[in-house]
């Protein structure tokens, strides 16, 4: 009896599953064999040496282990650089869901360095925050500049971000009302694209603004600060991930649209000078901050890690020598705790100060030498939650930056492939598959939902401080845990310095 056509196609495909089944058993084995082989007589790595084949498997599970351990096996407050708790407290933000907690907090709150607030015993009634009042930078630029919000977006430059990622933090920037600085990488349309406020970052390398051998082109610089978006420019000196150690944008990520943008070839690895070429001391920093806005009309500062205070002593030497109008503007102190750019571990883990004793090492030297209210503070350095910014308002910054916490409002999941080219979120890669996943309208209003909350919960500490705007946090309405589970307060840590010379 012949079997009907159903059966014998059934017959057929089950024989030809078999005949697949035992030609990849076959180039399984044969596989295997290879690899064993190949372990067994190389002479680089001891362990594949000694367990050819399975001693991969210890490579596969440490490169698996730190996306497991953000999911399964970490608890919420372990993680490095931001742990659980951190990032859906920010997600939350940036999606403005409700971000409150119940039956207590996971946080150990008798750690050491926990930042508490000093509530006033009777606060205002009816309000439950406050807003900020404008802080003008640059009295003596030909344009000053006047802003009210004191959490913004940190250096990120277009290349090490996608074009997506710039357009959806310009976009949201505009929208909450903050500026954004445009990292070292020059400034590209993306920027401009959301209408929002610019600080233009000139690096070492004078990305866009450069002569073909790396010195300052003034032509540039004026045509990128005709924008009018662009209020203020800053002199990157270093960042908190490496100290004393110039960028490095990856071949793959020098697409010809952004070596246009940067002045550079395409397709080529581009490291920056590990410092600026006509900047030495600090009496050629202060000529190029002065030339810098003379030229330009903008109010122009610096940004800096800091090692210690002596080279500051040094530059208030220069102010009291040219005049309190020859002072910086502002000064951006990034904490050694900065992480964006990818960086030597070395770097990244011991050189520079953190910033919990940078921010108030400068600021003690600027209030001793009479220029705090000349110099505008800004600072950052994993301050991505209220409570962080808060507490750096209350040390005596103006102005807070944030660079990762806005990368998390658009979706970063930390997956640590920042300097790789393959963000799976498409925020750090110039992958055009990778970048579809990030929608601009999506993540624009993230980002303005996640400045916004966080000022508005910093507005209610300040709030219950009994303070009227948050800027008047100072170190008296903080007390920071101690090694010994007992709370100091921050006067008593850092307490302010008396003013013994005047720069006028």
């Amino acid at each position: 009896m012949e079997p009907s056509g159903f059966a014998h196609w059934l017959v057929v495909l089950v024989e030809t599953f078999a005949l697949l089944f035992v030609m990849l058993l076959v180039f399984a084995v044969l596989f295997v064999m290879v690899v064993w082989v190949t372990d067994r007589n190389q002479t680089h790595n001891s362990v594949l040496r000694n367990y050819p084949v399975i001693g991969h498997f210890r490579y596969w599970f440490l490169h698996l282990g730190e996306f497991f351990r953000q999911y399964l096996y970490s608890s919420d407050r372990e993680e490095l650089p931001f742990n659980r708790a951190q990032r859906m407290w920010v997600y939350r933000a940036a999606k403005n869901s409700e971000n409150t907690n119940a039956f207590g907090s996971t946080r150990d709150l008798h750690a050491e360095g926990v930042p508490f607030f000093v509530n006033a015993a009777f606060p205002a009634l009816g309000d439950t925050h406050v807003e900020p009042s404008p802080v003008r930078i640059g009295p003596y630029a030909r344009e000053p500049y006047d802003h009210a919000a004191f959490f913004n977006i940190s250096a990120m430059s277009f290349g090490a971000l996608s074009a997506p990622a710039v357009r959806a933090l310009s976009i949201g920037a505009a929208k909450a009302g903050i500026w954004m600085d445009t990292g070292e990488g020059g400034l590209s349309p993306y920027h401009l694209e959301g209408g929002c406020d610019i600080v233009f970052e000139i690096g070492t390398a004078k990305y866009g603004v450069r002569t073909p051998d790396g010195k300052l082109d003034d032509q540039k610089l004026l045509a990128i600060c005709a924008h009018k978006q662009v209020k203020m420019v800053s002199i990157k000196l270093g960042q908190g991930a490496k100290p004393g150690m110039g960028g490095l944008l990856p071949a793959a990520k020098v697409t010809p649209e952004i070596a246009a943008i940067r002045g550079i070839p395409a397709g080529q690895d581009s490291q920056s000078p590990n410092r600026h070429l006509d900047i030495a001391n600090v009496s050629q920093l202060m000529d190029a901050v002065n030339h810098i806005r003379d030229l330009t009309g903008k109010p122009t500062g610096f940004k800096a890690v800091f090692g210690d205070m002596q080279w500051i002593e040094q530059l208030c030497d220069e102010v009291s020598k040219r005049g309190i109008e020859s002072a910086p503007d502002f000064i951006i102190v990034d904490g050694s705790e900065g992480g964006t750019g990818a960086a030597p571990q070395t770097l990244m883990e011991g050189v520079g100060l953190p910033l919990r004793e940078a921010l108030p090492a400068l600021v003690n030297t600027l209030i001793v030498r009479g220029l705090r209210e000349r110099v505008k503070v800004i600072c950052s350095g994993k301050c991505i939650a209220a409570y962080d910014v808060a507490w750096a308002l209350s040390m005596g910054a103006d102005f807070v930056n944030s660079a990762r916490g806005f990368m998390l409002a658009l979706g970063c999941i930390q997956s640590l492939q920042c300097n790789r080219n393959t963000c799976p979120t498409g925020i750090t890669t110039q992958n055009p598959r990778l970048q579809r996943g990030l929608v601009v309208t999506d993540k624009s209003e993230r980002v303005a939902h996640y400045a916004h909350n966080v000022m508005h919960e910093v507005g209610i500490i300040a709030h219950s401080c009994g303070v009227d705007d948050p800027r008047e946090l100072d170190r008296t309405h903080c007390r920071v845990m101690g090694e010994d589970g007992i709370s100091v307060p921050l006067i008593k840590l850092f307490p302010y310095p008396e003013k013994v010379a005047e720069n006028v």
